[in-house]
């Protein structure tokens, strides 16, 4: 696993570094081998337009714009006057659900005062996908869950745009698209029944059935979950992974770890598996630097085996971890 994400790593570098010439006989992006992932090195409204519209898919009829409101206490998630502009000009409705775990946002009511706290309701405010309950999902992998249980709102939906802030997490290793159309879209139960690898639904019993051994299937669950959400959408949803308040810890965290690695920039493609690898290997292909380590977040990524997501996501036929890199700052 490790060679081949090195290898992965390498062939980015080599895009990144502007080995890829501006003269006419280079190929077009869709000449190029695997997903087209496109990225921009600024992390400005302006510069998250200019990627949604790079990847050339028009967001159509009720759009979702799926984002994490952050716990409360914590400071790192994707701030309303970063996204606003971009939220306006696709007419989209910002959508959440609630946590499973106890806090400030497990509940609707609480969640909608964090929501207003953190400012999102200066940009049209957030719809809580599960405040009125849950619908299920068919899914392509049952080793595991039967069904994805996610907000009922999510009906209410034409389009979704995965607007992902790429950071650590404490369970996951790393949040990108995969785990915010997945934990992300899920219910309260939903995310439960995805913690628990399909012995719960009842988020009262959240802990009573996490077990360290059981990484690996929690991370499958994740991919199986993001797969059940893609295809309700069929070719209606685009991703986008904002790498920047690059901490070890989620915004679901209330008092994140300072971020050690700096901001990296925006980048975007309809293929959710291609765009998280791409991520990782800007992470682990970081030349580090006095005040820019991406050593804290290789080793949570790594601890929990956090690339094991993107593995699954493949084999299920999410998406392909092969990638070509557009840079849209040339």
């Amino acid at each position: 696993m490790k060679r081949k994400s090195i290898t992965l790593m390498l062939a980015t570098s080599l895009l990144l570094c502007g080995c890829h010439s501006n003269q006419k006989e280079d190929p077009q992006p869709e000449q190029l081998e695997g997903a087209a992932v496109y990225m921009t090195s600024q992390i400005t409204p302006e510069a998250l337009i200019s990627i949604y519209k790079a990847l050339g898919v028009e967001a159509q009829g009720r759009v979702a714009v799926k984002i994490s409101t952050g716990e409360a206490g914590g400071h790192h998630y994707l701030k309303p006057e970063l996204i606003g502009p971009f939220v306006q000009l696709v007419n989209g409705k910002l959508v959440e659900c609630n946590t499973a775990y106890a806090g400030k946002r497990m509940d609707t009511r609480d969640h909608l005062a964090v929501i207003e706290d953190h400012g999102f309701n200066t940009i049209g405010g957030v719809d809580i996908m599960d405040a009125e309950g849950e619908i299920k999902l068919p899914v392509r992998d049952t080793t595991y869950m039967k069904y994805n249980i996610v907000g009922s709102h999510l009906q209410n939906y034409d389009f979704m745009i995965n607007l992902a802030h790429f950071k650590g997490h404490a369970m996951g290793g790393f949040g990108g698209v995969l785990k915010n159309q997945s934990i992300g879209v899920a219910s309260r139960n939903g995310k439960t029944y995805i913690h628990t690898n399909g012995q719960s639904e009842d988020y009262h019993k959240l802990w009573d059935f996490i077990q360290p051994e059981n990484q690996d299937k929690f991370l499958e669950c994740m991919a199986t979950a993001a797969a059940s959400v893609a295809d309700h959408f069929g070719d209606k949803i685009i991703y986008i992974n904002i790498m920047n308040n690059l901490s070890v810890d989620c915004d679901c965290d209330s008092d994140p770890a300072a971020p050690e690695l700096k901001d990296i920039g925006i980048l975007a493609s309809t293929d959710p598996v291609a765009l998280d690898q791409a991520c990782l290997d800007l992470v682990f292909g970081h030349q580090n630097s006095t005040g820019d380590d991406a050593t804290a977040l290789q080793q949570r990524i790594n601890d929990r085996h956090g690339v094991h997501i993107i593995e699954h996501a493949e084999k299920i036929g999410l998406g392909t971890r092969k990638y070509h890199i557009v840079n849209i700052d040339k």
